[in-house]
């Protein structure tokens, strides 16, 4: 019996050696199977799993500045040259502009215009609080000149005391020959428009035109004997005045011939229809 189950227990354990390997064999065979599914499984995995994160670059460093270029070196100006005189004129210097009356010359500078160079006096008007640029060549054109010598001034005076001389035409022919005097620069000249339209308290008025002509006739004169003379423009006009004061009164005739207004335009009337200057006649 003893032997009968020996023998049992043998073939027994061969079979189970035997299923054993077979089990192991079997597994061995799922699993290699598996390993393959696995395999392809995994580049899924892979792909789907997030990127690990990027270390960040480093910030690149700042391009190297290029070197400027060195600036050109600003232009040197040679210092301008002052000028202090020019056609006989310095600056500082009263003259006498035919437009305008009395003026200082305030400078002389150069200018550009239109590629030329130009050399200008600066005259300032004072009492107009107006400047004035003219050209250094063409003051003869214009007619600027020096203040009168006190001589001249003297023979201005005198003629304010002369006799008043009026033309027997249109008034308003006379009155462009009294501007034309007026802006002539003359000093007589101007002195002849003062005399001729002064109205004494005993004489008619003037109208506004002759009003007009003979204040302006008297601020030209009035101007350049007070800076002749250093005195103010206020003595000037009373010294015109008291000359003008001592000028004979024009007769009855005179004043009929051509004096007074012709009408309420201003305008005398044409006595002979010529333009013949006559002179008036005292009482």
């Amino acid at each position: 019996m003893k032997g009968a189950k020996k023998a049992a227990a043998a073939k027994s354990s061969k079979n189970k050696r035997s299923v054993m390997p077979e089990k192991t064999a079997k597994t061995a065979a799922k699993a290699a199977a598996a390993k393959p599914a696995a395999a392809k499984v995994a580049p899924k995995t892979a792909a789907v799993a997030p990127k690990p994160a990027a270390p960040k670059a480093a910030a690149p460093a700042a391009a190297p500045k290029v070197a400027a270029k060195p600036a050109a070196a600003p232009r040197v100006e040679e210092p301008k040259k002052v000028v202090t005189q020019r056609q006989g004129f310095k600056a500082n210097e009263f003259v006498v502009y035919p437009a305008h009356g009395v003026g200082q010359i305030l400078a002389i500078e150069e200018q550009e215009i239109a590629g030329a160079k130009l050399e200008l006096f600066v005259i300032n008007f004072m009492k107009d609080k107006m400047t004035l640029r003219v050209p250094t060549a063409k003051v003869a054109n214009v007619g600027m000149r020096k203040l009168s010598e006190p001589a001249l001034v003297k023979k201005a005076l005198e003629t304010l005391k002369g006799r008043a001389r009026v033309k027997r035409t249109m008034w308003s022919r006379r009155a462009q020959e009294y501007e034309a005097k007026i802006n002539s620069g003359d000093i007589v000249a101007i002195a002849e428009v003062v005399r001729d339209l002064y109205r004494s308290e005993s004489q008619p008025e003037q109208s506004y035109s002759e009003r007009q002509l003979y204040e302006a006739a008297l601020d030209r004169l009035s101007r350049e004997i007070a800076v002749v003379q250093h005195s103010t423009e206020t003595e000037a006009i009373k010294e015109i005045e008291g000359q003008l004061a001592k000028s004979p009164r024009r007769g009855a005739k005179a004043e009929a011939e051509g004096e007074g207004e012709g009408d309420a335009d201003g305008e005398d009337a044409d006595t002979d229809g010529d333009d013949t200057a006559v002179e008036d006649e005292a009482a």
